[in-house]
């Protein structure tokens, strides 16, 4: 578990009750094409406490602006896995893509079960950014963003952490520490203490998330 951090297990089942089962015991998949089927426990872990969420000048000017303009549009769970396919797209800094066609499949059946969601930023109707995870009780696991218009994806995780925490979610997993995470105002947590979290905000009952509401938030 400790070199490379984490690694726990190699498989081959990708079914939605297995991601279930790994995501309630604080794992989660990642792997490239051509590999098995990898399962990560980090320690320490990355997350974002939503009450610790950052939102600095630049962003709180663009949420004025956009608040203002109604340029911008931001729904949830209107298109799950254009956005996954979105997060999955070639970027600059990286050879390849860990969201496969068998993580696509995947977490579109746990969507298909109202476990996986995605948060969307629209304009002139055309997708321009957005993130998915997945929510368990009061839980909500991160898994990847992307942005096609500065700020989008910064957008969306600020209307993300609003939405979550007007339904009493505590904090988001964001898996691995990035600058741009420590940015926002996520900071690593140990893993016993992030496994309690796991352990308590899973068993709470989950929110009917169709009745959530999402929009950009004030700055």
């Amino acid at each position: 578990m400790r070199e490379p951090n984490g690694l726990l297990a190699a498989g081959r089942d990708l079914s939605a009750q297995r991601l279930i089962e790994a995501y309630t015991r604080g794992i989660f998949p990642w792997f490239s094409d051509g590999q098995p089927v990898l399962w990560w426990s980090p320690d320490p872990r990355m997350v974002l406490f939503v009450d610790e969420f950052k939102v600095s000048r630049s962003l709180a000017k663009t949420l004025r602006r956009l608040r203002t303009e109604g340029r911008w549009r931001v729904t949830k769970d209107q298109a799950f896995e254009r956005v996954m396919r979105a997060c999955a797209a070639p970027r600059p800094d990286q050879d390849g893509t860990w969201i496969t066609d068998a993580i696509v499949h995947a977490y579109c059946a746990l969507h298909a079960q109202g476990l996986a969601h995605s948060v969307e930023v629209w304009s002139d109707g055309d997708l321009i950014g957005g993130l998915y995870g997945v929510g368990l009780g009061r839980m909500f696991y991160g898994e990847s963003m992307f942005a096609r218009a500065t700020d989008a994806s910064k957008v969306a995780l600020a209307a993300l952490v609003a939405m979550l925490r007007d339904a009493d979610f505590r904090v988001i997993d964001c898996q691995q520490n990035t600058r741009h995470l420590a940015s926002l105002g996520a900071r690593e947590i140990g893993r016993s203490e992030f496994l309690h979290l796991v352990s308590t905000l899973t068993a709470l009952p989950p929110p009917d998330w169709r009745r959530l509401s999402i929009e950009i938030p004030y700055a």
